[in-house]
């Protein structure tokens, strides 16, 4: 079940972001992500956040801002079962255009995004961290 984001979801959600940048990035250093779990922490429930919950858990969830995705996380034990699909389904119902941001590294992250109809619309490099990355978007 996809579903609105709420308060008590934020311990879980921050370790579904945490576990899975760590996993999906092993380009940049564990220490990065350690870092930056302060400030997302606090951004979460100023952002649009979905949940994907099965059996009562969090297993994975989307944040937008402006039309921006943050990102799409999912729980190791429950990758390649559509919940990232489904979280990106919930984000196009609400919105007419989306942009994103993803490492070029993160193929297998590239890849999702444009069977999902994303085209990239830029390369360049990630300011904070040095590598090469793409802006992404999509339009309904």
């Amino acid at each position: 079940m996809i579903r609105s984001f709420k308060q008590s979801d934020l311990d879980p959600v921050m370790a579904i972001w945490l576990n899975s940048n760590i996993a999906a990035h092993p380009f940049v250093p564990r220490e990065y992500w350690e870092a930056n779990e302060p400030m997302v922490r606090e951004m979460i429930p100023q952002s649009d956040v979905f949940v994907a919950e099965e059996a009562g858990m969090v297993r994975g969830f989307i944040g937008i801002a402006d039309g921006y995705i943050a990102g799409i996380f999912v729980d190791g034990n429950y990758r390649s079962h559509g919940l990232g699909r489904q979280l990106l389904n919930r984000a196009k119902e609400q919105y007419d255009a989306l942009t994103l941001h993803v490492y070029q590294e993160n193929r297998r992250a590239v890849a999702f995004y444009q069977r999902e109809g994303f085209q990239v619309s830029e390369a360049g490099t990630d300011e904070e961290t040095g590598r090469a990355d793409y802006a992404m978007s999509w339009k309904r």
